[in-house]
């Protein structure tokens, strides 16, 4: 799937394009493409991923509330405003301190 034509050309409010709901985790894939993803969360307070890996970098932007991730066994907190990044392979999980949203940017290829 390619960007949604309804978001091309336009400014957009990120946070609004996700709301939350309770007790659980809601995703919407803005951009899916052979280079990358682009995807918005929102989590519940106390939600979060489970530890993985993923084959690429990854950019998490925190657009509302606190976040703690956890990168290769260390936690790193971020709110509003700020992102991480996320070395391919090493294992992460997310868990939403506060509720909090994030975009995802998965970067597939050089």
């Amino acid at each position: 799937m390619a960007a949604s034509v309804r978001l091309v050309g336009r400014a957009i409010e990120l946070k609004e394009l996700v709301k939350y709901s309770r007790g659980s985790i809601v995703s919407r894939t803005l951009v899916d493409k052979r280079a990358g993803t682009l995807t918005l969360f929102s989590f519940a307070k106390g939600q979060g991923l489970s530890e993985h890996t993923a084959p690429y970098d990854a950019v998490v932007i925190v657009l509302d509330g606190e976040a703690e991730l956890t990168i290769g066994g260390k936690p790193v907190r971020a709110v509003e405003g700020q992102m991480v990044i996320m070395p391919a392979n090493v294992p992460h999980a997310v868990r939403a301190v506060e509720r909090f949203k994030m975009l995802l940017v998965m970067i597939r290829q050089k």
